[in-house]
């Protein structure tokens, strides 16, 4: 090569190997690029910083951001976005989140090992969610502009390496801290949500989310039972070097077969600014409200009932033992698995307002059944397990398809909006719960919780399917959509993801100018011709003026008469025609 074998380091290209030269290589490749461009160095800026002289840090951050040629991004031969993929979003989801749950069932262990009271050693999930509800709001916004790829990475390396500290410590103040930071940075499965929700097709969004979805239950539920099995008949710290393993195992797999996607914003945004929008976005979209309201109260059954089912079980007349309260996760589970194919013979068929009623509707059985008869028989709090679990993922699954079309480039922070109205909710859900549990028993927390149901129903009948303002059910009151090309239903297409219709060479739609559609504000179709309809049905097409309507068919025909002046007489002069029943 002669001269170009030089780098403009200053140091020959032949006495550079491949690990000094492929971390600095431009990972995001353009349509023209081919795999040999990404093997080489043959142009570096000459400010770059020379090899030798790099710092381990930078060198370990380059090996970390570094992407294998087959996952990096090119417009003309984009990676796909396949069963395998959503399938691995929904396992890092789940042993992510279970992060924060495995100190709730050894409680108790943790005091006896630190030497402390119940009362310090409570004070661990508590920092657990408040590092979780920081994470949401500070950081999954930033998936909204920064790359998807080494921002998740970054998230999950640093949680796995943290996390070594809390299978070490002989501290129960270094163990809190470290739970804290470590929540923070858990909160990668909802950097993982939007942008399933960026590369699904809408009438396959609901079963992609509910993959992760579930995955996200399920960690939530399997936290449980490995820590409490596993403290049961070894260490605790087992628990945590589990965790530890099994980060550092979703890190490689992520590494190896999560594709580099580009930015969806990639001006970049002002990060406060940026956090200011999510409010914004709550006085523009009465369905994200709507959601947001009702993800809240019945976020708060789910955690409320779980918390209080181990009082329930551990007394009269149950006295059942840590192992076999723990074993109650099991029935969660199975009611989590079913969620996927729910959301794809149902969820994607209907209007999701239809779903979150159904799933809502099967909360309240469940929830009804294990109040009322907990107290005497078993059955009861399994059936409430199956149903209440099952019935809120259908409505947050739903609610969550709605809610992905309002702002195509802002999904992370509208699922930002929407965890902080949920993290709420359990919040609320598990204070409230106790609370009743210790003054008025089983029923009176089960009370709570069926009323919490109730104002969700509520809710839902304050907006139709088909309305677009705060209030009403202008539209009519169908729960078929109107287009299966949609995921809210409605007939108008919903504005493609630029990382979608790459993704499945799906072509923009012909004759529409991409850049007057604001997809920052959700704008969908527009009428490209001067009569506007609101919906091109058959009545409306119908009952357009025919004179118009041979002024277009022509002018789309290219027939239109050149002199202006002739054309507005032969229009004025001839007869209406009846319609061709050939055109």
């Amino acid at each position: 090569m002669g001269e170009q074998d030089v780098a403009v380091s200053g140091v020959p290209a032949t006495q550079q190997t491949s690990a000094d030269r492929e971390p600095d290589e431009k990972h995001q490749t353009t349509g023209s690029q081919t795999a040999s461009s990404n093997t080489s160095l043959d142009a570096q800026p000459e400010t770059a910083e020379p090899a030798k002289k790099r710092s381990p840090w930078r060198r370990a951050y380059d090996v970390l951001t570094w992407t294998p040629p087959n996952m990096r991004w090119n417009p003309d031969s984009p990676p796909k976005f396949s069963m395998g993929l959503n399938v691995l979003f929904g396992f890092a989801g789940a042993f992510t989140v279970a992060n924060l749950y495995y100190s709730h069932p050894i409680l108790n262990v943790l005091a006896a090992d630190f030497g402390v009271p119940y009362e310090k050693v409570s004070e661990i999930p508590t920092l657990a969610q408040a590092g979780y509800a920081a994470g949401l709001l500070f950081l999954c916004p930033l998936g909204d502009t920064l790359e998807r790829r080494p921002f998740v990475l970054s998230l999950v390396f640093f949680t796995a390496t943290m996390s070594i500290g809390l299978a070490t410590t002989n501290s129960i103040g270094v163990f809190s801290a470290i739970q804290f930071i470590t929540a923070v940075t858990t909160v990668t499965p909802q950097l993982m949500l939007p942008l399933v929700g960026d590369l699904a097709p809408p009438k396959k969004r609901a079963a992609a989310l509910s993959i992760v979805v579930s995955g996200l239950m399920l960690g939530i539920l399997i936290a449980r039972l490995l820590s409490g099995i596993m403290t049961q008949y070894t260490s605790w710290r087992n628990v945590y070097w589990l965790s530890v393993a099994l980060q550092y195992a979703i890190f490689v797999l992520l590494w190896f077969f999560m594709p580099d996607y580009p930015s969806t914003n990639k001006g970049g945004m002002n990060y406060f600014k940026m956090l200011w929008s999510i409010l914004v976005m709550l006085t523009k979209h009465p369905v994200l409200v709507q959601a947001c309201l009702i993800s809240f109260f019945t976020a708060a059954t789910f955690t409320g009932f779980w918390t209080v089912l181990t009082f329930l079980l551990a007394g009269a007349p149950y006295h059942y033992d840590p192992v076999t309260i723990g074993l109650f996760a099991l029935v969660g589970i199975a009611s989590m698995i079913c969620g996927p194919f729910w959301a794809k013979y149902v969820i994607d068929r209907f209007v999701p307002l239809f779903s979150v009623v159904l799933g809502l509707g099967w909360a309240l059985l469940g929830i009804s059944l294990g109040t009322y008869t907990g107290t005497f028989t078993v059955a009861g709090p399994i059936l409430q397990a199956f149903f209440a679990d099952f019935g809120m993922q259908t409505s947050q699954i739903a609610n969550r398809s709605a809610i992905f079309a309002v702002e195509p480039n802002g999904r992370n922070r509208v699922n930002t909006a929407f965890m902080v109205a949920t993290f709420c909710g359990q919040l609320v859900g598990t204070s409230v719960a106790s609370h009743l549990f210790a003054r008025g028993g089983w029923i009176a927390s089960g009370s709570y919780s069926m009323g919490s149901i109730g104002v969700a129903l509520l809710i839902t009948t304050v907006r139709g399917p088909w309305e677009d303002g705060w209030f009403g059910w202008h539209g009519g009151w169908s729960i078929y959509k109107k287009s299966r090309e949609s995921s809210d239903g409605k007939a108008v297409q919903e504005q493609r993801s630029a990382l979608r219709r790459v993704n499945t060479n799906e072509q923009a739609s012909e004759g529409m100018d991409e850049a007057a559609v604001d997809v920052e504000k959700g704008e969908g179709h527009r009428d490209q011709h001067s009569n506007l309809h609101g919906r091109d049905d058959q009545e409306t097409v119908n009952a357009t003026d025919a004179e118009k309507s041979l002024e277009m068919l022509a002018a789309e025909d290219g027939n239109v008469a050149s002199d202006a002046d002739e054309s507005t007489a032969r229009v004025q002069t001839a007869p209406v025609l009846p319609p061709d029943t050939q055109a």
